[in-house]
């Protein structure tokens, strides 16, 4: 079986997409850190040689680096059993996962990280902006959720994997109450995380 390398850093959610798949499904890996607050991605050198896009996640196996975390999971669920997509169900999870990266993991992440990070900080008008687009994002997805288990048919599929990969982080960073503002999203994370292999971003990615 591969042995995987991932380029990542703690507080990247999209690194923790690929980390929780790697570990749900069993497959070795090792983490290689990125120092992306001293501006390691913006490096000509690490461009060059890791990702000419400038960030992570980065998952290195059989001599082949491969980007963006919505492809590295649908090749994932390509290459091993315990991910498998149905051929059912590939438009579905296609669906999500981009519905994730372009509306629900990009503003909620967005949101933290000027919340969390950015210096200087925001003016509260953008701050109220980005956090109305992730509450859009939750909106939807909660009410997706209000009937189903799982995002796509009955069981953990990489378009879960894929929108699980801010949640996890704690409150006081995320700025929302799940349990009391999102229960059916908040349910579906108890159920992420009663799987085998599961650990909290902080945790995973120490």
């Amino acid at each position: 079986m591969t042995a995987y390398k991932l380029h990542c850093f703690k507080e990247s959610g999209n690194s923790y997409k690929v980390a929780l798949a790697l570990r749900i499904a069993g497959i070795p890996w090792e983490k290689v850190d990125v120092d992306y607050f001293q501006g390691a991605t913006r490096q000509p050198g690490w461009r060059a040689s890791v990702n000419e896009m400038g960030e992570v996640p980065v998952l290195e196996g059989d001599g082949v680096k491969r980007t963006q975390s919505g492809a590295i999971l649908l090749h994932l669920a390509q290459q091993h059993d315990a991910l498998r997509v149905e051929d059912s169900e590939q438009a579905e999870v296609l669906r999500w996962i981009l519905f994730d990266n372009h509306k629900f993991t990009a503003n909620l992440a967005s949101y933290r990280w000027l919340r969390c990070f950015a210096k200087p900080q925001p003016h509260d008008a953008v701050l109220d902006f980005m956090r109305s687009r992730a509450a859009a994002g939750l909106d939807i997805v909660n009410q997706h959720l209000s009937d189903r288990e799982y995002i796509v048919g009955r069981r953990l599929t990489v378009a879960d994997i894929s929108l699980a990969g801010y949640v996890f982080y704690p409150a006081g960073e995320l700025g929302f109450d799940f349990a009391n503002d999102y229960p059916h999203l908040d349910a579906w994370m108890g159920r992420i995380a009663g799987n085998p292999g599961w650990l909290a971003p902080y945790e995973m990615l120490a």
